[in-house]
């Protein structure tokens, strides 16, 4: 029903975001990968899912058409509603998680708060084959099977840091820096945390 709204930002939280579209508030649902590309933004535009239920109209958003796309293959999957996809989105960037799904990583489907054994296994039967015919280099967005990048993150959940913040953290340095050994990965993990 609406492919986008754009306006201003006049609420922004992890959770959701209140874009001011010519003085109407739409009240939009969002992943922590959205937030964090909206986070510093006054205004801008939001691509949008509408889902229809019986107790409530609920917009989702997106930053990016792909990680749409990723939740709308995501709830096609029996089992999975608009907030497990939502979570699978904050947990996991939308290139992880094609990664995790084409590759068959179901323990990193299972890193995932609410997802257990079987939903990991159900989502990858249903998604592996329609994933794996998008065009994507899977080599290129592979971090999750770097050995460095498993290392520092291991590492950095021992000193007691969240998975999702510290993939986060490692993705941007890994981006800017992907040669560093795993030590001064981790330092510079450290710095940003």
């Amino acid at each position: 029903m609406y492919e986008f709204i754009e306006g201003k930002f006049d609420l922004k939280n992890p959770s959701f975001v209140v874009v001011n579209a010519n003085g109407v508030g739409f009240h939009i649902e969002i992943s922590l990968t959205t937030y964090s590309e909206i986070k510093d933004l006054e205004n801008g535009r939001i691509l949008t899912h509408h889902v229809v239920r019986d107790d409530a109209h609920l917009l989702f958003g997106f930053s990016t058409a792909k990680e749409r796309e990723m939740f709308r293959y995501l709830i096609g999957v029996n089992g999975i509603g608009v907030n497990i996809a939502r979570m699978m989105l904050s947990s996991m960037n939308t290139d992880e998680l094609l990664v995790a799904i084409v590759k068959e990583d179901i323990n990193a489907l299972r890193q995932v708060k609410g997802i257990g054994m079987k939903t990991a296994q159900r989502v990858v039967l249903e998604l592996k084959d329609p994933l794996s015919k998008l065009d994507i280099d899977i080599l290129n967005t592979n971090t999750l099977s770097n050995k460095k990048h498993e290392e520092a993150l291991l590492a950095l959940q021992t000193l007691g840091f969240s998975r999702v913040i510290v993939e986060r953290a490692l993705e941007k340095i890994l981006k800017t820096s992907p040669d560093l050994s795993v030590e001064l990965l981790i330092k510079q993990a450290l710095k940003v945390l």
